[in-house]
């Protein structure tokens, strides 16, 4: 906290972001309702979490504090609190912003509680409410059942819903998502699925597909499909080519042999494209400096927020503040903080989703 200050000087913040590792434990609770006394910001947002990064360091056990102060003159910054409560007509989303029309260049900064909120129909809510915002963030992480985490918004405290704020005017967030996935083969048609399954790729058994493609792979690629094999679909049709980055990546869950049917972890639709992917740790490291590198270098960040999944750190990358030390290398030097989260919200295209194992990153920069 007193780096943070004291890098502000006398000036007063505008955002204050706080993340704080579950290693502190119940008592974390009241001081986070002291949160908006002791940050000097106009808005503060704060969450718990298994483990935390600061600058090019990685918190992944015992007790860690991030704390994240920005001035952002110019900037349009509305808080919102969400909560979601059921109805006969399917449910509500009560909190949002009063301030009507959102701001320029808006994008939402989100930190929401894996056991209360329902991120996926809040993000079809956003999309049909504000099309085309998007949504950068992520599930926290400190508690390991209901009511077991802490959220915070100014001197409130939660511990279910979400927090956040939209964010816009003078500021851009820029969205980067490393699926950590590379793909492999061709894109593909869907020609017959049903809900998660995908029944025909191009005309054919969908396991076919996959086996005329498993038997050109080099001996390193086949062990990856043995053991993280995942399929993407693209974000957009509107495309004639497709790299990196215009799928979302989900996991193959099985497959039946005898039909040739391939099931994964997402609806599927007849007309889709979807490619084939790998993922392990080499791929993840590669895949998130290749997309942090398409950061245009025209206006250059002023800070950044990470939410990196818990699976990934040491339980990924043999070496230690992997994602922490990426963004530096790539864009810094530059103030850093972010959390390991249990789920990750960033967009896809045009359109946001709740992923895992990935690394979704808000780059704050002038519009």
């Amino acid at each position: 906290m007193a780096a943070a200050v004291a890098e502000m000087g006398a000036e007063t913040a505008d955002l204050g972001v706080v993340f704080v590792s579950a290693a502190h434990g119940p008592r974390i609770r009241p001081v986070f309702e002291l949160l908006a006394d002791v940050v000097p910001a106009r808005h503060t947002i704060g969450a718990t979490a298994e483990g935390v990064l600061a600058g090019g360091r990685e918190y992944e056990s015992g007790p860690a504090v991030a704390v994240w102060l920005a001035r952002l003159p110019g900037a349009r910054i509305e808080p919102l609190a969400l909560d979601y409560q059921a109805t006969p007509d399917g449910g509500m989303f009560s909190g949002w912003p009063s301030a009507d029309p959102w701001p320029d260049h808006a994008a939402v900064l989100l930190v929401a509680d894996p056991f209360s909120f329902p991120v996926d129909a809040f993000l079809t809510h956003l999309q049909e409410d504000h099309p085309g915002v998007p949504t950068v963030g992520g599930m926290a992480s400190g508690g390991q059942k209901p009511r077991g985490n802490t959220l915070a918004l100014g001197p409130r405290t939660f511990d279910s819903g979400a927090v956040g704020v939209v964010v816009g005017g003078s500021i851009r967030l820029r969205p980067v998502v490393s699926q950590g996935c590379r793909p492999i083969g061709r894109p593909m048609v869907v020609t017959k699925s049903q809900d998660n399954l995908i029944v025909e790729l191009g005309g054919r058994p969908a396991l076919d597909r996959l086996r005329d493609m498993y038997g050109v792979l080099s001996d390193d690629e086949r062990e990856l499909v043995r053991s993280s094999l995942h399929v993407g679909r693209a974000a957009s049709e509107y495309h004639d080519t497709f790299r990196r980055g215009d799928f979302l990546v989900r996991n193959v869950v099985g497959a039946d042999p005898d039909s040739g049917v391939i099931a994964v972890g997402d609806l599927v639709r007849t007309g889709q494209t979807v490619q084939f992917h790998v993922r392990d740790a080499a791929t993840a490291g590669e895949d998130l400096r290749e997309l942090l590198a398409t950061v245009s270098p025209g206006k250059p960040p002023v800070g950044a927020l990470v939410f990196t999944c818990n699976g990934r750190g040491s339980r990924l990358f043999a070496e230690p503040n992997h994602d922490a030390n990426a963004v530096q290398e790539c864009l810094g030097p530059l103030p850093v903080a972010g959390f390991f989260a249990h789920g990750e919200i960033g967009p896809i295209g045009n359109r946001t989703f709740l992923h895992g194992l990935t690394a979704s990153i808000g780059i704050f920069e002038p519009a």
